[in-house]
């Protein structure tokens, strides 16, 4: 290190500080530091593109003159390199996220457009205690709620029956077959524990299991509803912040639907 020339020193600095800028943004909205608005939309998609930017300056800077530094240091060439390649590679993934969102534009979604399987009270209560985002009807076209006016008229014109049919159209409720509505609320129970789901309650009586589901990083949650009828189970995942979820919605029901479909021999 004492070797190093100083715009060698700050380049890997930055290479320190910039996935430790991140991760702080992420984890301190997890632990309940600063909200989400700020952990995501300030640390990440706004302070964080000025973090990128800067690091790759100060990378770039580095390997000009590292490079025209006689004899040349592969060590010095080699920090500024990567100092250019982090910030590219996040920057990357975040125009893929932007897009991703675009394919993704709701956070509600079940295996039932109809009749979308309904949470609880005790559900309902802990998202308005977490100010959550309210629950819409599902044949609601998406111009008449206010959090997606910004979305293009092409999506806007849709409900979120419609994105999820056409979106999610390999969705299924799951069939019972040979099971007990008791096997399945069972299953469905053993299902969720096995994706580390949190606070799971199970009312045999209503056909009904429920569970939170948490992110790693800002640590997001999104209820899960299972309703076990009389010939079939199905599914609803629907985050509590955010306008898109990414994806993760209907990849969790995916995911709940296999395991289910495994502990009671149907697919």
């Amino acid at each position: 290190m004492k070797n190093l020339a100083w715009h060698t020193k700050l380049a890997l600095a930055f290479l320190i500080i910039v996935p430790l800028w991140f991760v702080i943004g992420a984890l301190g909205t997890k632990i309940g530091l600063w909200s989400w608005q700020i952990g995501l939309g300030f640390f990440a998609f706004q302070a964080g593109i000025y973090v990128l930017g800067l690091a790759a300056l100060v990378a770039l800077l580095s390997l000009i003159l590292a490079a025209i530094k006689k004899p040349r240091s592969r060590v010095a060439l080699g920090i500024a390199i990567a100092g250019l390649l982090l910030p590219a590679i996040i920057f990357a993934q975040f125009v893929t996220t932007r897009s991703v969102a675009g394919d993704n534009p709701i956070h509600d979604v079940s295996t039932d457009t109809a009749d979308p399987p309904q949470l609880s009270p005790e559900t309902r209560r802990m998202r308005l205690q977490a100010e959550a985002n309210p629950l819409n009807d599902y044949q609601t076209p998406l111009r008449e709620i206010e959090m997606f006016a910004s979305l293009p008229n092409e999506v806007k014109i849709k409900s979120h029956a419609q994105i999820i049919n056409e979106t999610y159209a390999e969705l299924a409720p799951l069939p019972l077959g040979g099971a007990t509505r008791d096997d399945a609320v069972a299953a469905v129970a053993a299902a969720m524990g096995q994706m580390g789901f949190a606070d799971i309650r199970t009312d045999a009586e209503a056909g009904r299991v429920e569970g939170v589901a948490e992110t790693f990083w800002y640590g997001f949650k999104d209820d899960v509803v299972a309703r076990i009828g009389e010939a079939e189970i199905d599914f609803r995942s629907v985050s509590r912040v955010g306008r898109s979820d990414l994806g993760a919605n209907a990849e969790r029901i995916a995911e709940l639907r296999e395991r289910v479909a495994a502990q009671i021999g149907q697919r």
